[in-house]
C-alpha cells in the first residue's frame, strides 16, 4: 500500500537549506524571508520585528546580563578613595540580586528568541511544501482567519503562557538558583554581594550545622501531617454516620451546627483560639477560678502541650469540612449492598468496615492525598496559632512546632538567610511531589481511571 504523502514526514532543515529557494535560504538568516516572499506580510514583520528586537537588546544589555550572571558582580559598594577630589567617596556597586534576576530573564529571552526562530523554520518549510505540492499558499487574511478559527485557542493561549512564564516560571527559577550562592544575612547587596556555592547550601542542610535543626523540624513536620490528616479524617467520617443514623431528629439542624465553623475564617477561629488558650485566657482563668487546676495549663508555651493544641485545634477546623464529604458519599452509597449485608447477619461495625469505609477511602483518597501534602505545607495554624514557638534553643531559626514551611518563612524574614530557605523550599517541593505522586499511582481511583 502507498503512503499518503500528507502523512509522509517533513524534510529537515539541511534538506530545506540545500533545496530551498533563495527567499527560502535567506529565512535561515533574515526570519520572516519565506513569509515576505509569499506574502505573508504580517507574519513575515512579526518574525523580523522579533529578530531585529532581540539582536538589539542582545547586544545592548542581553550579553552584559549573560555575563556577569557568572560572577553576581564584582565591585561592592563602599566609599573609595578620589585621586582627583583627594578624598573618599561613595562607590555604587554591583547588586547581585537584579544580576542573577536579568540574568534568568536573559536565558528565557535567548530560549524563546530559539523556539520563534524554529517557527520562522517551519514556517518557510510548511511555504515550500506547499509550492512543491503545487497547493495554494494562504495569504495574510487566510492566516488571521485561522488565528480566529481553527487556531483560536492557540491565539487565547497566548498571552497566558507568556504570564505564566514570567509571573510563575521565572520568579521559581529565581527562588531555585538563589539555593546556590550565599545569599545570606552576611551577604546582602548592593553592599555585600552574593555569589554561586553550588551544593554548599544543600550539604549544610542535610549533613552540616542545619541538619541539627533541619531533621527534627522535618520529623515534627511529617508526624503533624499525618495526625492531622488522619484525624479530620476519621472523626468526620464518624460524625457523618452519626449525623445520618436512622432515628436521628433535626438532622440538618445538626449538620448546620458544625458546619458554622466554615463559616468564620480560618484566620480568625485560630486567633481566637490563640487568645482563649493563652496563659492568662479565659479558659485557664475559669479551670483556676472552678478550683481545676492551681497554675495555668502551658496550652502554647510548653513544647508537648503546644504541639498536641495545634492538632486538637486543626481538628476542630478541618472535621466539618470531611464530614461534608463524607454525608455526601453516604447518602449516595448502594443501599442493596447494606439490606443484603444486614439479611446476611452482619452487624453496624462490619457493615462499615467492609462496604462503607471502603468505597468512602475509594473516594476520598485522591482528596486525603491533597490534605496530607496540603497539611506539610499548613502555614496557618502553626503561624497564626503559636508563631512557630515555644522557642528551642536547640534549633537554629525554628521553634519546638515551626513545619519546614514556617522554618522558611522565618529564615527568609528574621535571619534572612534567604539560601537556606530556597533549599528547604526546593525540599518540600521534593517530599510533596514524591509522595504524592507514589500514594496516587498506587490508589484504586488511579487504577480503575
Amino acid at each position: 500500500m502507498l503512503k499518503n504523502k500528507e502523512n509522509q514526514p517533513s524534510m529537515s532543515f539541511l534538506d530545506l537549506f540545500q533545496k530551498g529557494d533563495i527567499a527560502t535560504k535567506l529565512s535561515f538568516v533574515i526570519m520572516g524571508a519565506a513569509n515576505f516572499a509569499n506574502r505573508q506580510i504580517l507574519k513575515g514583520l512579526i518574525f523580523l520585528v522579533s529578530e531585529v528586537g532581540f539582536f538589539y537588546w542582545l547586544f545592548r544589555s542581553g550579553l552584559h546580563s549573560l555575563e556577569m550572571l557568572s560572577t553576581l558582580g564584582t565591585r561592592a559598594q563602599g566609599l573609595v578613595y578620589n585621586k582627583k577630589l583627594g578624598i573618599r567617596i561613595l562607590q555604587k556597586g554591583d547588586n547581585s540580586m537584579l544580576l542573577l534576576l536579568f540574568g534568568i530573564v536573559a536565558i528565557l529571552v535567548c530560549i524563546l528568541f530559539a523556539y520563534l526562530y524554529i517557527v520562522n523554520l517551519r514556517s518557510a518549510r510548511h511555504l515550500y511544501e506547499l509550492k512543491a505540492a503545487g497547493k495554494l499558499v494562504p495569504g495574510t487574511k487566510d492566516d488571521l482567519r485561522s488565528l480566529l478559527d481553527e487556531r483560536f485557542h492557540a491565539t487565547l493561549m497566548t498571552v497566558p503562557l507568556l504570564g505564566i512564564l514570567f509571573f510563575t516560571v521565572l520568579p521559581l527559577l529565581y527562588m531555585i538558583s538563589i539555593a546556590f550562592t550565599n545569599y545570606d544575612h552576611n551577604h546582602l547587596p548592593p553592599k555585600n554581594l552574593f555569589g554561586w556555592v553550588g551544593l554548599k547550601n544543600f550539604g549544610n542542610i542535610l549533613t552540616g550545622k542545619m541538619s541539627g535543626t533541619f531533621f527534627p523540624v522535618l520529623g515534627w513536620t511529617l508526624i503533624w501531617a499525618v495526625l492531622a490528616t488522619v484525624t479530620c479524617f476519621f472523626f468526620g467520617i464518624l460524625l457523618a454516620l452519626l449525623i445520618n443514623t436512622k432515628g436521628l431528629k433535626f438532622k440538618p439542624m445538626w449538620r448546620t451546627i458544625f458546619v458554622i465553623t466554615m463559616a468564620v475564617p480560618q484566620f480568625v477561629s485560630l486567633l481566637i483560639m490563640r487568645n482563649l488558650l493563652n496563659s492568662s485566657g479565659p479558659l485557664n482563668s475559669l479551670l483556676i477560678n472552678w478550683g481545676w487546676i492551681d497554675k495555668p495549663i502551658p496550652f502554647l508555651t510548653d513544647p508537648m502541650w503546644a504541639k498536641v493544641t495545634v492538632i486538637l485545634v486543626n481538628m476542630w477546623i478541618g472535621i466539618p469540612a470531611t464530614m461534608l464529604v463524607s454525608t455526601g458519599i453516604l447518602q449516595n452509597l448502594p443501599q442493596d449492598q447494606i439490606e443484603a449485608a444486614r439479611i446476611d447477619g452482619a452487624n453496624a461495625v462490619q457493615v462499615f468496615r467492609h462496604i462503607t469505609f471502603p468505597q468512602i477511602l475509594f473516594v476520598m483518597m485522591p482528596s486525603l492525598i491533597q490534605q496530607f501534602v496540603g497539611n506539610i505545607n499548613n502555614f496557618n495554624v502553626i503561624f497564626l496559632l503559636t508563631g512557630g514557638g515555644p522557642t528551642n534553643s536547640n534549633f537554629y531559626g525554628a521553634g519546638s512546632t515551626d513545619l519546614l514551611v514556617t522554618w522558611l518563612y522565618s529564615l527568609t524574614v528574621n535571619t534572612l538567610d534567604y539560601n537556606l530557605a530556597s533549599v528547604i523550599g526546593i525540599l518540600i517541593f521534593i517530599l510533596s511531589a514524591v509522595f504524592s505522586l507514589m500514594a496516587y499511582t498506587r490508589t484504586n481511583s488511579f487504577k480503575e481511571a
